[in-house]
C-alpha cells in the first residue's frame, strides 16, 4: 500500500477511536518535562498557546515539532481545543516524517487529529500562497529542527513560507530550536547562479544560525519587504550556542538518526555529489562513506592527516538501498573525538579521496556538487590536485563577510 493511502486508510481506522482518543487526550494534557534548556515550543506551550490565539493557523512542522514531553506540537494543540489549526503544511519527508530524501506524503488529511494537511515541499512561494489561501490562514508557524547545513532543506521551506506570508499579509511566528552543531561558521557562500532547492541565498555552507536568527535575517535582508509581523519565540536557558542541550534527539529526517550524523553532515553530505555512498541504506548515514573497490588505505590517509576532532575507521558496508544498493563498498566512518569542522574534514575526505582512487571516484553528472558546495570551485579545485588548506582558505573571506552580515540578527551569545 502507497504512503498516502496508508495514511488515507488510517484515517478510516482512527475515525472510530478518534473522539475518545482526542478527549483522553485532552483530559490529560501533556506536561513538560524538566530540562534546563526549554525550546521555542515548550516556552509556548507555557504560556498556554496564548500567543496564538484568534486566528487561523498554518503550521509548517513535522516530527521535530515535539514538546519536551516528546508530545507533537500539533498532536498537543489540537486535543488542548481552543485553538484553530487551519492546516499542516510538510517539508520535504512528510509531516509525519515517512518518506526518503527528494520525497514528501503529498496531500491528505492527518488520521490522528483530522487536519489537512499539504505538501509543502519543492513547491514555490506563489503555489504555497495559494494553499495558505485555499485553507483560509491567518498566521504561519513555523516548528522544525535544522541542523545548520544550507543545503538541509528544511530552511528554504521556511524562506518560501515567509515569501507566500509576506505576499498575503498573514503573520510569521518561528518557534526557535537550538542548533545541533553549534555556532561554527565554516565553508563557502552560495553563488546566486548555483541556487537550487539545497541553496536558495548566498550565506555560508555552514551558518551557525538557529532556524529564528535566520528568519531575522531573511526577513529584513532578503524579502522584498518585511513581513507585517515576524515573531520568534526564543529558546531559554541555552547558554554559550553550545550543541550540548540536553533535548532528547528526535531524527529530523529518515538519514539523520543521530547527533553524531548532524555533527558530520555539513560537510559529509557534500559526498551526495559525488558517484561514492554517503552511507545511505546503513545504519550510519553521512558517517560511513565509500565505494566498491575502495580499501584500507583511504582511512590510513586520513588518519595521518592528524584532523581535530575525528578518526577514522576502515569499514566495509553494503548499502540496502541507494548508491551502489546490494554492493560491497569499502570505506571509512567517522568517529567523532571532539570539536570538529566537518566542511574542513569532508575536503581532506574529498582530496585524498581522489587522489588515491582516480579511476573510482567521480562527480555525479547532474552537478549536484556545485548546488550543494554553491559553486563549481570546489569541484575545479579538487579536480586540479589542489590541497586542503589551499581549498579551506579560498572561503576565508566569506566567512569573515558572512559573519558580518548575521551579526544583527543573533539572539543567543
Amino acid at each position: 500500500m502507497g504512503r498516502r493511502r496508508f495514511l488515507t486508510a488510517s484515517a478510516l481506522t482512527a475515525s472510530a477511536v478518534g473522539v475518545a482518543s482526542s478527549a483522553a487526550c485532552a483530559a490529560k494534557p501533556a506536561q513538560l518535562a524538566p530540562g534546563k534548556v526549554r525550546t521555542g515550543a515548550d516556552v509556548l506551550a507555557g504560556r498556554g498557546f496564548s500567543d496564538l490565539a484568534g486566528r487561523r493557523l498554518g503550521i509548517v512542522t513535522n516530527p521535530t515539532g515535539v514538546l519536551s514531553s516528546l508530545d507533537h506540537l500539533v498532536d498537543v494543540m489540537h486535543a488542548r481545543g481552543g485553538l484553530d489549526i487551519a492546516a499542516v503544511f510538510g517539508p520535504e519527508h512528510g509531516f509525519r516524517g515517512t518518506s526518503q530524501a527528494g520525497g514528501s506524503e503529498g496531500d491528505y488529511r492527518d488520521p490522528r487529529t483530522g487536519v489537512p494537511v499539504y505538501d509543502a515541499y519543492g513547491v514555490d512561494e506563489g503555489k504555497l500562497a495559494e494553499l495558505f489561501r485555499k485553507a483560509g490562514v491567518e498566521q504561519v508557524v513555523f516548528d522544525i529542527a535544522d541542523v545548520g547545513a544550507r543545503f538541509y532543506t528544511y530552511i528554504w521551506t521556511m524562506y518560501k513560507a515567509m515569501q507566500a506570508a509576506q505576499q498575503l499579509g498573514l503573520g510569521f511566528v518561528v518557534l526557535d530550536r537550538p542548533n545541533p552543531v553549534g555556532p561554527l561558521v565554516s565553508g563557502p557562500t552560495l553563488d546566486p547562479r548555483f541556487a537550487s532547492g539545497v541553496g536558495e541565498l548566498p550565506i555560508v555552507q555552514q551558518h551557525g544560525m538557529t532556524v529564528g536568527e535566520l528568519a531575522r535575517m531573511f526577513d529584513r535582508v532578503h524579502l522584498p519587504a518585511p513581513l507585517p509581523e515576524l515573531t520568534v519565540i526564543r529558546v531559554e536557558d541555552w547558554e554559550g550556542r553550545t550543541a550540548d542541550t540536553g533535548l532528547p534527539w528526535v531524527p529530523p529526517s529518515p538519514n539523520m538518526p543521530t547527533p553524531d550524523t548532524a555533527a558530520v553532515y555539513p560537510g559529509t553530505g557534500l559526498f551526495e555529489g559525488t558517484t561514492w555512498s554517503e552511507g545511505r541504506g546503513t545504519t550510519r548515514p553521512f558517517e560511513i562513506i565509500g565505494a566498491p573497490g575502495v580499501d584500507w588505505k583511504w582511512a590510513e590517509e586520513l588518519n595521518g592527516l592528524s584532523l581535530e576532532g575525528v578518526r577514522f575507521r576502515e569499514t566495509y558496508f553494503v548499502p540496502t538501498f541507494s548508491k551502489h544498493a546490494q554492493q560491497t563498498c569499502g570505506g571509512v566512518q567517522l568517529h567523532r573525538t571532539g570539536d570538529l569542522d566537518p566542511i574542513q574534514v569532508a575536503v581532506a575526505m574529498l582530496v585524498t579521496a581522489r587522489r588515491l582512487y582516480p579511476q573510482l571516484f567521480g562527480w555525479r553528472d547532474d552537478g549536484m556538487v556545485d548546488k550543494l558546495s554553491g559553486s563549481d570551485e570546489l569541484r575545479g579545485m579538487v579536480d586540479a590536485g589542489a590541497d586542503v588548506g589551499e581549498i579551506t582558505e579560498s572561503w576565508r573571506q566569506d566567512v569573515v563577510d558572512f559573519r558580518r552580515q548575521r551579526d544583527p540578527y543573533l539572539l543567543y551569545r
